[in-house]
């Protein structure tokens, strides 16, 4: 297994990528629960707090697209220090807003604006769709990815809340700008595996969603993080409900270590089944491996259903990268991953806000049925795109 690790290391560029790539990536890890754990430390309003760390992630889902289109039509290059440079002044400006107190209108338009923030992860994911394109190295890359996108998330979210929390309000945000800052310049120095604009690529007016099939894997990934929403909100709830608040952490913990490990390990292999397929079968297992999780009646049993649904999770988001990559052509494909980080981006953002409402009328389990409702909800979705989605990953 470890021998494809080693192979795709070999490349030249490849350990300055991961490096500078994590980096980078960190910011957004940090950046949405940072302005919450400011907003709430500084006026200790939830609600404002919650809204307005919304408002940016949803910003960020929705800009990102139009950003990663300027990017294949010009190169990352050329645009990522302007949009850092922007998004970055943005960020300083809410972190100084929320200091100085400033009216609620004045920290969603700023949350808004601070949205312009690229999406780094499909930055990195075009790098490595461009050395690896139609390589069997290419699967091995996006695991590896995946495996640390996730680790980012796991580390970034306590980061910002101990930093918050242990020096002053505004800590939390003002490194992860800092971190933005230093991860773009030095991501920007990996000039070996920067990828080259394709003559025309980003100039098509039409969205790039039109794709065949694209349209069925980001509906499938939306559907995707809502499931991943109501986990976040549902663990929380369940830990709270059985007196033992820090246990929500344990729990999120064992899914994460549970798609991580598959991750690394899905990484190693190499299938002769088809993609699609593969995206079916992992599909199918993220729905069902959600079932238990409702019939969990102790932390430690919820802590175990958790790490078991984790398992197909990261081996779904790797197949549905490949396949992806695949139909996407080359000079559009910053645009389509874009998207499809913006499908999970949307669907987290959603199934939190959904799970809040049904966990305050129903409870903890209620919000773990909703997220398995998600999973088969994406499981229908995915049917009903198959053929179009196998005849475009079989054509290109």
């Amino acid at each position: 297994m470890t021998q494809h690790y080693r192979e795709i290391f070999a490349v030249p560029g490849v350990l300055g990528l991961v490096i500078s790539g994590t980096i980078a990536r960190l910011t957004y890890a940090m950046m949405g629960i940072g302005i919450i754990t400011m907003l709430v430390m500084q006026t200790d309003h939830y609600g404002l707090a919650g809204t307005v760390a919304g408002t940016f992630t949803l910003s960020s889902a929705l800009i990102a697209p139009r950003v990663a289109k300027f990017v294949d039509s010009h190169g990352q290059r050329r645009v990522l220090p302007w949009v850092t440079a922007f998004s970055t002044l943005m960020l300083l400006s809410l972190v100084a807003a929320a200091y100085l107190s400033a009216p609620a209108p004045m920290l969603y338009l700023l949350a808004v604006l601070a949205g312009t923030m690229p999406s780094m992860s499909a930055m990195i994911r075009a790098r490595w769709a461009a050395m690896f394109r139609d390589s069997h190295h290419l699967h091995t890359a996006f695991s590896l990815d995946t495996v640390l996108a996730e680790i980012t998330f796991i580390v970034g979210a306590p980061l910002a809340i101990a930093l918050s929390s242990g020096l002053f309000a505004e800590a939390g945000p003002l490194i992860a700008v800092l971190l933005q800052i230093l991860g773009v310049t030095a991501f920007l120095m990996q000039r070996k595996t920067e990828p080259k604009v394709v003559a025309g690529g980003g100039s098509d007016d039409r969205s790039v969603l039109r794709t065949p099939g694209l349209a069925t894997i980001v509906l499938v990934l939306l559907t995707m993080g809502v499931m991943g929403g109501t986990i976040d909100v549902s663990a929380v709830a369940f830990a709270n409900e059985h007196d033992w608040p820090t246990a929500a952490s344990i729990m999120l913990a064992a899914y994460a270590l549970g798609s991580i490990l598959s991750g690394l390990m899905f990484g190693g292999l190499r299938l002769t089944i088809s993609m699609p397929k593969q995206f079916f079968i992992g599909t199918l297992l993220t729905a069902l491996t959600m079932v238990p999780t409702v019939f969990s009646h102790t932390v430690f049993a919820l802590v175990a259903t958790l790490f078991v649904a984790g398992i197909s999770y990261a081996p779904t988001m790797i197949v549905a990268l490949n396949i992806g990559s695949k139909i996407i052509a080359p000079g559009r494909i910053t645009e389509g991953l874009t998207w499809m980080m913006t499908g999970i981006s949307v669907g987290v953002a959603v199934g939190a806000g959904l799970a809040g409402a049904v966990v305050d009328h129903y409870g903890a389990r209620a919000g773990l049925l909703l997220g398995t409702s998600a999973g088969f909800i994406m499981l229908i979705v995915l049917v009903a795109g198959w053929s179009r989605l196998r005849d475009a990953s079989l054509n290109s």
